[in-house]
């Protein structure tokens, strides 16, 4: 490490020095990392694979899961987004009650612990079929729904849900937050400029940061576990990235809430508006791995999804992260349905080969059950409890094959 540092810059070795020593690094210290020479990145990942093992020690975390896609029908028009559809659309669909319980069955039987909910934001607001869609089904709102649906598979599955379900306010999370173990909202981003016409967040009302930010903290107040992160490669410069960062570590350190930051890669695809637009690099990734890393210490659980970026699960876990996220036996990514998981018998050989071990998680990371008091509902704590042993993790590790 001597040698890597003394290959730095002055300004570099410095904030990288009290990186190690788990200072606080404010936004301008981590902007000494926008322009890196090779021995400057190595150090970088050096030191961030360090708090990593500080804290984590040799365990990398995933959460076996079954993704279900609840409502891809949504008012906002990200241009990066595959996801969403206007009623009418190829592909467009709001899952029956029928469909959840008979997908999230079949995840249960691989050994499953997740439901994973993800949906468009208040598609009632915009679309008329989806209002009828909800009433037929005796609901009046798009949350409402999703509440009976999480509700639904804990009656009837060993599942817990973990919901992302949008922009939401007080109430709507502490009725969430009655079934689910866990809940998630993307930050993305904090900056404004990306609402502009033309730009990623253009006629999307819900990623104004200002509101997602707002949700967080709500989540905050109410002790919910909650996991958010940045998309990175939409237009956001390098400072942004880490102004996000610092607004994700804010709320953090204000409510401890937040059990998980996934750093997730754009990738472009050719049916959305930003098809042509270019896909951050992976040295650019592993740099913006690893500054979150620094910034957000090395307790902080931080995933990169690997399905985004294949074939270099090694490079992602050198940046320190140490978990690779849900990953499904049965159901492809929604969001991102040209990637698919990466087979668990590689993940084990690739994080085996650096010496870690592959370990199962449920959608509440272990320390918000047996070391964070009050994160967990009371009607839901008996059955996580039961689930887990005494470091948190799930008693059952296994996993099925289709």
């Amino acid at each position: 490490m001597v040698a890597l540092l003394t290959a730095c810059r002055p300004e570099v070795a410095e904030v990288l020095e009290r990186a190690r020593a788990e200072e606080r690094l404010s936004a301008a210290d981590a902007l000494v990392f926008a322009r890196l020479s090779s021995s400057e990145l190595l150090a970088l990942l050096q030191v961030a694979d360090e708090l990593r093992a500080r804290h984590h020690g040799d365990v990398v975390t995933y959460s076996p899961k079954v993704f279900l896609p609840l409502t891809n029908l949504c008012r906002d028009y990200c241009r990066y987004c595959t996801f969403r559809k206007d009623p009418g659309e190829p592909g467009a669909k709001t899952m029956s009650p029928e469909e959840v319980l008979a997908t999230a069955s079949a995840g249960a039987r691989l050994g499953c612990k997740e439901a994973l909910f993800s949906l468009g934001d208040k598609p009632e607001a915009q679309f008329p079929e989806m209002r009828q869609t909800l009433q037929r089904y005796g609901y009046r709102r798009t949350l409402d729904y999703l509440e009976a649906m999480c509700r639904l598979v804990l009656e009837h599955t060993p599942l817990l849900p973990h919901a992302n379900p949008g922009v939401m306010g007080p109430r709507d999370l502490a009725r969430l937050r009655e079934v689910n173990a866990s809940l998630g909202l993307m930050l993305e981003t904090t900056s404004r400029r990306l609402l502009a016409p033309g730009m990623a967040h253009d006629r999307a009302p819900d990623k104004d940061p200002a509101v997602r930010l707002k949700t967080i903290e709500n989540a905050g107040k109410l002790r919910i576990p909650f996991t958010t992160g940045i998309l990175i490669g939409i237009g956001e410069t390098f400072a942004e990235r880490v102004e996000a960062l610092c607004a994700i570590r804010d709320l953090h350190e204000r409510y401890g809430h937040i059990q998980e930051v996934i750093i997730q890669n754009f990738r472009a695809k050719p049916d959305i508006p930003m098809r042509h637009h270019p896909e951050p690099t992976l040295l650019d990734f592993l740099r913006t791995l690893a500054v979150a890393r620094l910034l957000l210490g090395g307790a902080m659980n931080i995933q990169a999804p690997p399905n985004l970026t294949p074939e270099q699960y090694q490079l992602l876990l050198t940046a320190g992260i140490n978990d690779w996220g849900g990953i499904s036996p049965l159901t492809i990514d929604f969001i991102n349905p040209e990637a698919p998981w990466p087979q668990l018998r590689t993940l084990e050989r690739v994080t085996a080969e650096l010496g870690l071990r592959l370990r199962q998680r449920l959608p509440i990371y272990p320390e918000y059950v047996v070391r964070k008091p009050g994160f967990i509902a009371t009607s839901l704590a008996p059955r996580i409890r039961a689930l887990v042993d005494a470091d948190g993790y799930p008693l059952d590790q296994g996993i099925r094959s289709g």
